[in-house]
């Protein structure tokens, strides 16, 4: 586990998308492949285009999966997850080997089982992630169900979730931001080798210290990632704007130890 901090998100960006590019070409160089998750939303922004920006990268070795949708948004909704992904990352990039995105207009159920039966072929390399305003990880808002294996699920959006998507400007009113969607859940996430947390902007402040100075709760999902031993945080100045002094030295001096270690 490692934490950065970094003086902007642009610069975060580049430093989540450089580890990333490094991990998925090491893991192609050792295995013939990489199996990665990402995420989407304006956390993510920096950290594709440096990814696609990587030469390095042999693309058609990569298969990919993504975190999250919302139920019943068609794909040409300017806040389509599948949108997002196919403009901002999949169009930039020679072709992967392969690409799973979740069907947000398909029947729920069947595509969480579709999806399920997908990843379980597969043992995920690397994940990019983000922290939600209300502590959500990919889309398990408080509180998170910790305990289902299910790799994909059926969850119910908080209104601070859907006010977090009108807010950074995906939808036009806080009723067309749908209250359903479908996520990865909090197991599957954490059975990947290595996650890249990516977390930008004084609005996850409040997350971010609560993420990481409370014990692991499900009010506040994304403090599971405490026990995982390959996460490495890459946050910007505003973002741990609200950490105690103490918290913050030992990151500065690399002495930071979460409670889940």
């Amino acid at each position: 586990m490692e934490i950065i901090t970094t003086n902007n998100p642009i610069e975060l960006g580049k430093l989540a998308g450089k580890a990333a590019a490094d991990l998925i070409i090491n893991t192609i160089a050792q295995n013939g492949q990489a199996n990665i998750i990402l995420a989407t939303g304006a956390s993510q922004f920096e950290t594709l285009n440096q990814l696609i920006s990587d030469k390095r990268i042999d693309w058609s070795k990569v298969v990919m999966f993504h975190l999250d949708e919302y139920i019943g948004l068609p794909v040409t909704a300017a806040a389509s997850f599948r949108k997002y992904l196919k403009e901002r990352f999949l169009s930039k990039v020679p072709a992967l080997k392969e690409v799973y995105l979740i069907d947000g207009e398909a029947d729920p159920e069947a595509e969480c089982k579709r999806l399920s039966g997908l990843i379980n072929q597969y043992h995920i390399d690397v994940a990019l992630v983000g922290i939600g305003e209300n502590g959500h990880l990919a889309f398990n808002d408080p509180p998170a169900d910790f305990n289902t294996e299910k790799p994909y699920i059926i969850v119910e959006l908080n209104e601070l979730c859907r006010k977090q998507q009108l807010t950074e400007g995906w939808f036009d009113t806080l009723d067309a931001v749908p209250t359903k969607a479908i996520s990865m859940s909090i197991h599957q996430i954490l059975k990947s080798k290595y996650i890249i947390c990516s977390v930008p902007d004084s609005r996850k402040a409040l997350a971010v210290k609560n993420c990481l100075e409370n014990s692991i709760d499900e009010k506040y999902p994304a403090s599971i990632l405490q026990k995982h031993a390959n996460c490495n945080y890459y946050f910007d100045k505003t973002s741990v704007s609200m950490l105690s002094q103490k918290t913050l030295a030992k990151i500065k001096n690399k002495e930071f130890s979460l409670t889940g270690e």
